[in-house]
């Protein structure tokens, strides 16, 4: 919460203990046996700024009925050179505490002096996170599924900085196991194909046109010199000729959808460095693991899993759970994060409680892996379902998406759902310049807020730092809903980061902004009281600071005009 909120909590809970112990003179109770009380705010605020429960949890303690512990409490209370300006008994006995006008004007004054820091705390005493999205194979390009984890994992990471989390972003690159042979068998054909009649294509391979150009791209470069080479050795070059190529792409897509990952880790480095090996032979150790059939399996049985699983076959080759454990052990383990962040897919709902079982195997907390499940997409387009197949190789990709629709507008809705929600992508919504498109509603009152400021300088009148006294002007109820969201932010970028949930912030801005249009309809900035004038410069001035704050904080750009 912001500075100001927590002070004005801590007032409250100083003063309801004061008031408690002057209460219990001659009684044989102590404060320090009382069990804690609720400060919150009301769902009605004309009934209070917030709402104390003292009375009927201490009831017991009292032994009086709570609406007379509430009156000898408030008989007892000193309000003096604090934000509480008044307070009413309610009901059973619940203190309802009003906000004095000093506590609406050091929240506007806060917000100007933190400025682009406004919001951010030191929540996450610096626990070091490492945010895991994206992740794509690969073997082709990046699918609508990946558009929006990429904007998903990427807020995340930078809510959770907000909040006061060290944290980190990866990309997992899946350049070992079944699918990097899937690929080179693809490429081997689409490469015959060039030179061979009757070469079918499989119907689990890749048939996407980016194989084809890679095979076309690798013949052009080395003509049919490959054609005699074993199968193996052909797969193996058509795959380092296009692997790199891929892995490249991906970066370059994803840096135009302004995501940038502080590490892109590769899965062939934990088999080239011997990690995966080492995981299998600490499983062992464990005492969790049993062959049947010449297949080492792990009981994951033994941790609350619904079945085993195999981490060798008979033939040797590790199943893929293996790197994935040995990534994920890395992680914690060898590189000391003290959480692990997953953004996944929800057919992933299986795969968690096993990998979770194979770390507590391990000696590690499974407590300090987090998994994000998110559901999938469905593109939307004149209130129809746009119907694609990854098989065929005409999916949705990240990239012919962010052709036809700003990357703001991806971002932002993207994130407009909690992340284990279904969620239909309006594609004619996110192009419109109409006030039903969240994210242009947004942007547009932060434009209208820079050429109100713009107008007014034009006419000589320019904002300046208001005095207390000034921003104590500030009492009318929109103006008062307006300062109060602005007080919100921090609580919200906690809660957001507790939560993994960075919708709660585009919630946020949106209502902000709504609350900024209704104040804009109900009071002139412009007015003939020079003070007055200047507090709603000044208040305006915070919500477009705040406003730009959470579009920066979702790298979504902030227009001055529009």
């Amino acid at each position: 919460m912001s500075v100001i909120v927590a002070k004005a909590k801590e007032e409250i809970k100083n003063i309801i203990y004061s008031a408690a112990e002057k209460a219990l003179e001659g009684a044989n109770v102590s404060v320090g046996d009382l069990p804690e009380f609720v400060i919150e705010v009301p769902s009605n605020r004309d009934h209070g700024d917030y709402a104390v429960n003292a009375a009927l949890v201490w009831a017991r303690a009292f032994k009086k009925a709570p609406r007379m512990i509430a009156e000898a409490l408030m008989e007892n209370a000193d309000f003096k050179d604090s934000y509480i300006e008044k307070y009413e008994i309610a009901g059973p006995g619940f203190i309802n505490l009003f906000l004095s006008d000093k506590y609406y004007a050091d929240i506007v004054k806060d917000v100007s002096l933190k400025g682009e820091d406004y919001g951010k705390s030191d929540f996450g005493k610096g626990e070091r996170m490492l945010v895991e999205f994206v992740s794509a194979n690969p073997t082709g390009p990046m699918h609508i599924g990946n558009a929006r984890g990429g904007a998903l994992g990427d807020c995340l990471a930078a809510v959770l900085s907000a909040a006061g989390y060290q944290t980190e972003r990866e990309f997992y690159i899946n350049d070992a196991g079944n699918q990097i042979n899937k690929f080179g068998l693809s490429l081997d054909l689409r490469y015959q194909q060039i030179y061979k009649n009757n070469v079918e294509m499989p119907e689990d391979s890749y048939h996407g046109d980016d194989i084809v150009a890679h095979a076309k791209a690798f013949a052009e470069k080395y003509g049919d010199s490959f054609m005699e080479k074993s199968e193996e050795e052909r797969r193996a070059a058509l795959v380092e000729f296009a692997l790199p190529k891929n892995i490249q792409g991906l970066h370059d897509d994803l840096m135009k959808y302004r995501i940038e990952y502080n590490t892109w880790f590769k899965e062939s480095t934990l088999h080239n460095s011997g990690e995966t090996t080492r995981i299998i032979e600490l499983l062992k150790e464990s005492g969790h693991t049993y062959e049947e059939e010449g297949a080492l399996w792990f009981k994951a049985t033994d941790f609350g899993c619904d079945k085993d699983f195999v981490l060798v076959r008979a033939n040797g080759v590790p199943t893929y759970v293996v790197p994935d454990i040995a990534y994920h052990y890395n992680k914690l383990v060898v590189r000391g994060f003290d959480k692990a962040i997953d953004i996944l897919g929800a057919d992933h709902h299986g795969y968690v409680p096993r990998l979770k079982a194979a770390l507590t195997a391990l000696g590690v907390d499974a407590d300090r892996l987090d998994v994000v499940l998110m559901q999938m997409v469905r593109l939307v387009r004149d209130g129809e379902v746009i119907k694609a197949s990854k098989r065929s190789g005409k999916a949705i990709t990240l990239v012919t998406l962010l052709d036809e629709v700003p990357i703001d507008a991806a971002r932002f809705f993207f994130n407009l759902r909690e992340p284990n929600s279904h969620f239909d992508f309006d594609l004619d919504l996110a192009v419109s310049e109409t006030s039903s498109n969240p994210v242009y509603y947004v942007q547009y009152a932060y434009a209208r807020i820079c050429s109100i400021i713009r107008n007014l300088e034009a006419e000589g009148i320019k904002m300046r730092e208001c005095n207390e006294e000034e921003l104590k002007l500030l009492k009318l109820p929109e103006e008062r809903e307006l300062i109060l969201h602005l007080a919100a932010l921090t609580d919200e970028i906690v809660q957001s980061a507790k939560a993994y949930d960075p919708a709660r912030l585009t919630h946020y801005v949106t209502e902000l902004a709504t609350k900024f249009h209704k104040f804009y309809g109900a009071c002139r900035v412009k007015c003939e009281d020079e003070s007055l004038c200047q507090a709603r410069l000044n208040l305006v001035s915070d919500v477009a600071i705040v406003i730009k704050n959470v579009l920066t904080m979702m790298k979504i750009t902030a227009p001055e005009k529009m």
